[in-house]
């Protein structure tokens, strides 16, 4: 019997609400996944290079980033992931409220893999985090991190 392995999602996000959205979508998807959260971009820049609390914590699989983030914009949090030689190869799906093309023009110039614009609707909401999830982490072949 081949053991699945739990795939490791950071969801770099400050909306309580959101979070708890992602998390019942994530439940409610088809892999098995550890949900790693934290709330704003100095947090999610120590959580990815494993310092203070988080020394020694996975390296994530896929990573949601919202851009509207308080302490370190995400933003910066983008530019720092893709300069890194190890981070950059995680897929980085931009989660956020912004329709500014400033705003994706950015992102894709930082090296996003990809901006979604959340819905309002909270159906729609949990059926785009399900879409992702089901892309991002069931069709796609992902490098290996070891």
């Amino acid at each position: 019997m081949i053991k699945q392995r739990f795939m490791e999602v950071l969801l770099i996000e400050d909306n309580t609400d959101d979070v708890l959205l992602t998390q019942r979508a994530l439940k409610e998807g088809k892999v098995l996944n550890h949900l790693h959260v934290v709330m704003d971009g100095e947090e999610a820049l120590n959580f990815l290079f494993q310092k203070g609390e988080y020394k020694g914590v996975s390296t994530p699989d896929l990573i949601f980033l919202d851009l509207n983030l308080p302490k370190v914009d995400g933003r910066e949090v983008l530019a720092q992931i893709k300069s890194d030689p190890v981070l950059r190869r995680i897929p980085v799906v931009v989660l956020t409220t912004s329709k500014a093309e400033e705003d994706i023009i950015r992102s894709y110039d930082l090296h996003a893999n990809c901006y979604v614009t959340k819905p309002l609707d909270l159906e729609q909401f949990i059926n785009v985090i399900k879409s992702i999830e089901d892309f991002w982490l069931t069709i796609v072949k992902l490098p290996n991190k070891d």
